[in-house]
């Protein structure tokens, strides 16, 4: 299946899509807010907090991996779109689920606004991903 020609050229034309500047800044600013995400403990001072440190860098890292699997390879990993969104989303409410943290106004501020950032970001990488799918609807019903 993953040879079939209209499969193919589905994803040529994702990597067409995702080389436009557009997608490319969204993907580089969510790479950048990725790794501030995984830095953020060191940045704002509250490293002495493991457990949200912990969390805060693997998410951020994760998120870094994703902006460059979508910068390099979008017609193969566009399927994974919905999860830099749902990371954005972690990251907000982490300071209140994550046990044993003694939340801080910069720690919510911090992880807050990234998680803000990288949910509109994902939700932007993949709105990339449904303008191919409406243009290949319409030239199929013409």
């Amino acid at each position: 299946m993953h040879t079939h020609p209209d499969i193919v050229a589905l994803r040529e034309r994702y990597d067409q899509v995702a080389q436009e500047p557009t997608a490319q800044i969204t993907d580089g600013m969510m790479m950048i807010s990725g790794l501030y995400g995984a830095a953020s403990a060191w940045i704002v001072g509250f490293d002495n907090q493991t457990p949200l440190t912990v969390t805060n860098l693997i998410t951020g890292v994760a998120i870094a991996v994703l902006s460059v699997a979508f910068g390099t390879a979008y017609g193969r990993s566009h399927g994974l779109t919905f999860v830099a969104p749902l990371l954005g989303i972690w990251l907000i409410v982490s300071p209140w689920i994550v046990s044993g943290v003694d939340t801080s106004t910069a720690m919510i501020w911090s992880n807050s606004v990234v998680g803000a950032l990288v949910c509109l970001l994902g939700l932007a990488t993949a709105a990339v991903g449904m303008g191919p799918r409406v243009q290949r609807r319409e030239s199929h019903d013409q």
